[in-house]
């Protein structure tokens, strides 16, 4: 069955063999879907859309070598040192001239952790599924590279708490939660704290998303921005290698 209405989906691919976590939201930013899934399970959901966006957590492609190309360093802002940075792709070299680290991508796909293999296959998948990278005019059907560290620093305007830990899926929860995605309030968690449950090491976590699902989270909240409000949102990289799509505007470093 295909689904007229637009559909806004986030996946995180990182966890590599195991489940992918993915969210979806409709148009009123609200969730649609939750869950895991192998890449079969995830396929066959957007396969169904009749017009989705799709964020992926994953590099495009693997590194094209750009930056070893004199023109393209010089067009850069600051432009690499001599020697430097040769093998990175333009986005991880931007982004981390703003202070946000993210992990660097080969150019041998063999030699990229799993996740980033498992990213460029599905890629591959929704590609004959018909998607078209983000900026396709009139595509009603198209996918886009995401960052949800990046998304998430830029949308609190500072370096968010590592995304395993109890406070960095608060603070995580808290802004997606400010944006009017309808997840539980995660304040809500310190009114279910007592003295027996901190004694006994029991911490009332069941509204609280695990990393991985508050990662698709805001990638489908990426992807719904990118659709509905593109001026909201920047690109960073080059096109020819993998653009990274993020929520508002850079600051000059985090």
């Amino acid at each position: 069955m295909l689904f007229a209405n637009p559909t806004f989906i986030g996946i995180d691919p990182t966890a590599g063999q195991r489940p992918f976590s993915y969210a979806a939201l409709d148009g009123d930013l609200r969730m649609l879907a939750l869950g895991q899934g192998d890449l079969d399970d995830f396929l066959a959901f957007v396969a169904g859309r009749r017009q989705a966006y799709v964020a992926v957590n994953a590099p495009t492609r693997p590194n094209q070598g750009l930056l070893a190309d004199p023109e393209v360093r010089q067009g850069l802002n600051p432009p690499p040192r001599p020697g430097r940075w040769l093998d990175f792709r333009v986005a991880e070299y931007l982004l981390r001239q703003h202070n946000i680290v993210i992990p660097q991508t080969s150019a041998n796909e063999q030699e990229c952790p799993n996740w980033m293999q498992m990213g460029f296959k599905l890629y591959r998948r929704l590609e004959a599924l018909d998607y078209l990278p983000y900026g396709a005019d009139e595509a009603k059907r198209q996918f886009m590279e995401i960052y949800p560290h990046a998304s998430f620093t830029m949308l609190l305007g500072v370096l968010p708490f590592p995304k395993h830990t109890l406070e960095g899926r608060i603070q995580r929860q808290l802004i997606l939660y400010a944006l009017n995605i309808n997840v539980p309030d995660a304040m809500l968690f310190f009114e279910e704290i007592t003295r027996h449950r901190l004694l006994k090491g029991i911490l009332p976590s069941d509204e609280l998303y695990t990393p991985g699902e508050l990662d698709a989270l805001v990638g489908a909240y990426t992807a719904w921005l990118a659709a509905n409000q593109a001026d909201q949102v920047c690109l960073v990289g080059d096109a020819r290698e993998g653009q990274v799509v993020l929520p508002g505007e850079l600051k000059p470093r985090y």
